[in-house]
């Protein structure tokens, strides 16, 4: 792992309660590279067991919960003062909390996700909307402005493959938003210290999150959520200074090649610029 790259550093990683998911596996690297977290859950069960054992890894004060939904405004801004109060400030957001139809209890018991959009209800899809697209949004929104004045932040968003946006309504759909919302921040950002970039498991990954998929079950599921936590730990610290609006896929995050390399191989532009006009296609 990156040592203490993250020394100094405060960290709200949203959706990090689940013990057999992404936000989880995201939270133990960046402790283990130095960084406080303020665990954000709207689990409390899961939320008190990933804390107490983040806390075995880096001792009490390492990390703070946080029970709250990322869709309650007030509970967002109430959030990032916790954080900012109970850990002395606050230097990374990352954007992963979500859901989809069965992860919401929002399809019949022993089912999966629909897999046409009109057999999605209403209800349904306004919660995977809320939850994955205007969560990112209010969480960006409630961090950005602490991390503006200070004149450093890092803003990294989980998203998905481009096979799953174009195939998993309302899921997909929701995660496209998300990077397109990454790369529109990314934008706005630019020149402040401050920089927004998306990551991705690259693939189906073992998680509590696909658990509760019969759709998906987990045995044989190829990769591991832990394949995120050393381009996460990257990209949360100084290193990744000038780095803004792009995507990285884990699968191909080589710790054993030359930054250029890793680069090069792992990461492209967030919210595929290169499809609009000449003028939006300008980020290096």
């Amino acid at each position: 792992m990156a040592g203490q790259l993250l020394e100094g550093k405060v960290a709200i990683v949203t959706g990090a309660g689940s013990p057999i998911g992404i936000g989880h596996a995201i939270t133990v690297a960046l402790v283990r590279a130095g960084a406080r977290v303020a665990m954000m859950d709207i689990n409390r069960e899961w939320l008190d067991e990933s804390v107490n054992e983040v806390r075995e890894i880096g001792g009490d004060d390492c990390a703070a919960p946080i029970l709250a939904d990322v869709t309650d405004a007030e509970a967002v801004e109430a959030a990032v003062k916790q954080t900012i109060a109970e850990l002395g400030g606050l230097h990374i957001l990352v954007n992963n909390a979500g859901t989809n139809p069965s992860a919401a209890g929002l399809v019949p018991e022993g089912q999966g996700n629909p897999t046409r959009f009109w057999d999605v209800s209403i209800a349904a899809w306004t919660r995977v909307i809320t939850v994955n697209v205007s969560g990112p949004f209010l969480m960006a929104r409630a961090v950005v402005g602490h991390m503006m004045e200070q004149g450093w932040g890092r803003i990294i968003g989980v998203t998905t493959s481009l096979d799953t946006m174009l195939r998993n309504v309302p899921y997909g759909p929701s995660k496209a938003s998300h990077e397109a919302f990454v790369a529109a921040m990314a934008r706005d950002l630019e020149g402040t210290g401050v920089t927004a970039n998306v990551l991705v498991p690259g693939g189906g990954t073992n998680t509590n999150f696909n658990a509760r998929n019969p759709g998906r079950p987990t045995e044989g599921m190829r990769l591991e959520p832990e394949i995120m936590q050393a381009p996460a730990v990257w990209l949360a610290s100084e290193e990744s200074d000038g780095v803004n609006g792009r995507r990285f896929d884990s699968r191909f995050w080589d710790e054993s090649a030359s930054l250029a390399e890793r680069l090069e191989k792992a990461s492209a532009p967030a919210g595929w610029p290169q499809l609009g006009r000449p003028e939006f296609q300008d980020r290096p």
